[in-house]
């Protein structure tokens, strides 16, 4: 699993992509879409925990002064 988490975001999404048209394809025996399926699953976890880990370093953004601050997003009024 320790290279699983080496992929890149774009790595993995390609790899679950090509997973998924295989699976749509529908002539995949019953134990070879089990484990396609199976992959797809850590792949997704892969993807999830890589948003997740992005989302959290965007939560605080460097000011000026270089101290860190919690990101709002200011709406148009």
């Amino acid at each position: 699993m320790a290279e699983e988490k080496k992929q890149s975001f774009e790595e993995a999404m390609e790899q679950l992509e090509e997973i998924v048209g295989k699976l749509e394809q529908g002539d995949v025996p019953l134990e070879q879409a089990i484990g396609f399926y199976q992959e797809g699953m850590k792949l997704s976890k892969i993807c999830g925990d890589k948003l997740e880990q992005v989302e959290k370093q965007m939560v605080e953004i460097v000011n000026n002064s270089g101290e860190t601050e919690p990101f709002t997003v200011q709406e148009e009024e």
